[in-house]
């Protein structure tokens, strides 16, 4: 799977290529190398402002929108680190709220690769020991760091109890299967419980864990976890509250209640990952963000790519067209909630290892018509693992162009990788 990007600048597409010639050997688990890695460049995940970690199936990176937006308008520096990328790599690393420069950018992933070389590190784990040595350096006053994948072993999970304000867990879902569903000793046996059991292996002493509420099952694993790590847990339903409204969002915890607008990212899911966010920054104490702060970054928050109407472009003319990176049942569900009653032309792709048939059926009878296309530079699934009646195009201008031109809006959907492509042909670059 390629997700390294490309970049009109030669100095970092030098480095870029240095990065797609990695890949993490099989069966390789752990922290050893990461931590390796980072002794190396000086431990710079010791020398990091306030981190919120944010881990979770669906949902982590609008947790993250929602905390760096907020954290900006109280007039913090906040760096950010998320992944993937959707049109350039410099976007995984956001320094004081700016996206990293591709002088900077170039010059930071060959310090990293030549500290690294024969460490055998992983894509992700030269991305993030990049993030980390690049947020050490610049001043800032606080970091948002998104979990890769899982969390126990993510790269992300170097980070120590002193770095963090609190760490924080999205909605569960089962994904990633082949990674997280490992078989191995003394982890949860049901599926969705492992999932848990692995997101909460951010846990760390001292460090409140904040989550939503979950089943039984995943929940005793994400306790198990929190007490395993001496972790102060702070679950949605037990030690904070939230419901929304036309009339907003009610959050209330032991400091009170608080009545905030609604979020202005689309969807009916946006208001728990904005609850997320606020209890996040409400059971931390190392930041202090004002209601008033609060109010502004809900409203003010963006995530690409998500519940996102594409603008007027060279991709979509006139038509009106949504783009979401969802990629598995609980995002369809998701998507099912917001179009509800509607009519929608569907375009997917989705890459190997997804679930095709079980996003589609999700979806239920929205999509008038479905037609499928390629990811491009990685492995995807073609039309007859999706339903009988899809259709198979060679590209998403090819899709939209063969579409009756009746009124019905578009969902193009089931990649971020296919989401990024779709930006850059519309010329709506992330910044």
């Amino acid at each position: 799977m390629k997700d390294f990007g490309r970049s009109d600048d030669p100095r970092v597409q030098a480095q870029l290529d240095r990065l797609a010639a990695l890949s993490l050997p099989q069966g390789r688990l752990g922290l050893e190398t990461m931590r390796a890695l980072m002794e190396r460049l000086g431990n710079p995940h010791r020398s990091l402002p306030p981190v919120f970690h944010v881990a979770g199936t669906n949902g982590k990176g609008s947790t993250c929108a929602f905390l760096r937006a907020m954290l900006e308008a109280e007039g913090y520096r906040v760096h950010v680190t998320t992944s993937p990328h959707l049109v350039r790599y410099n976007e995984r690393i956001r320094i004081a709220g700016e996206l990293i420069s591709d002088e900077a950018l170039a010059e930071l992933l060959e310090e990293v690769l030549d500290a690294g070389s024969d460490l055998a590190p992983s894509f992700f784990e030269v991305t993030v020991a990049a993030a980390f040595l690049a947020f050490s350096r610049t001043p800032a006053d606080a970091c948002v760091v998104e979990v890769g994948l899982g969390g126990r072993f993510d790269a992300t999970n170097v980070l120590e109890a002193e770095a963090l304000a609190a760490c924080g867990i999205a909605s569960l879902g089962i994904d990633h299967e082949r990674f997280l569903l490992v078989p191995e000793d003394g982890v949860p046996q049901e599926p969705i419980a492992r999932i848990a059991f692995e997101k909460a292996g951010i846990a760390k002493p001292g460090v409140p864990l904040v989550t939503l509420d979950y089943a039984t099952a995943p929940s005793k694993a994400v306790i198990d976890q929190a007490m395993t790590a001496g972790a102060r847990p702070a679950l949605r339903g037990l030690d904070w509250h939230s419901a929304a409204d036309e009339g907003g969002l009610h959050y209330s915890d032991r400091h009170g209640s608080l009545n905030l607008p609604q979020p202005g990212m689309p969807g009916p899911h946006q208001p728990i990952n904005a609850a997320l966010a606020v209890a996040m920054l409400r059971h931390q104490q190392l930041v202090s963000v004002s209601p008033e702060s609060m109010a502004s970054g809900l409203g003010s928050a963006s995530w690409p790519a998500r519940l996102h109407r594409l603008e007027q472009g060279p991709l979509t003319g006139a038509r009106e067209v949504w783009l979401d990176g969802g990629h598995n049942p609980n995002a369809a569900a998701m998507l099912a909630a917001h179009f509800q009653g509607q009519k929608l032309h569907l375009v997917i792709g989705m890459i190997e290892g997804k679930d095709p048939q079980g996003f589609v059926e999700t979806l239920g009878a929205i999509p008038l018509s479905t037609t499928v296309v390629p990811v491009p530079t990685h492995e995807w699934f073609g039309a007859d693992a999706f339903c009988p009646v899809a259709t198979f195009a060679d590209d998403v201008p090819a899709a939209l162009d063969a579409l009756p031109d009746d009124g019905v809006p578009v969902l193009i959907a089931g990649s971020l990788y296919l989401a990024g492509e779709v930006l850059r042909l519309n010329d709506e670059l992330p910044d």
